[in-house]
């Protein structure tokens, strides 16, 4: 693969090859490929919160925990980006930095095991 293949297409199209392998668990290259759709598209959270997903699931936790927090700055209600942001955090073995999102999420979703 070149770098064109991870640019190739409208934006819709790479959101869902990008999806694709998400769903496939070939991380990597569904991070290349939202890497781009983040840059280009910067507001955007969908994109942003799919990346941090990537980056999570291939142990890239200092660029999930980056693109996680910017969520969080665009859409402080997001739940999951919580929840995810605890759980990297935690992964990092930084248990009191990850309790609060933790507790977050469990307020926002009315799960209290999140915890």
């Amino acid at each position: 693969m070149t770098e064109t293949y991870y640019t190739h297409g409208t934006p819709a199209e790479r959101w869902d090859r990008a999806g694709l392998f998400f769903d496939a668990k070939d991380y990597t290259t569904a991070a290349h490929i939202l890497e781009g759709l983040v840059d280009e598209m910067p507001e955007l959270v969908a994109p942003r919160l799919l990346l941090a997903r990537a980056y999570y699931h291939s142990a890239r936790l200092l660029r999930a925990e980056a693109e996680l927090r910017a969520v969080l700055e665009r859409d402080p209600v997001e739940s999951y980006a919580q929840l995810m942001l605890g759980r990297t955090l935690q992964r990092q073995g930084r248990d009191a930095e990850a309790a609060p999102y933790l507790r977050i999420a469990a307020a926002m979703t009315g799960d209290p095991d999140i915890v």
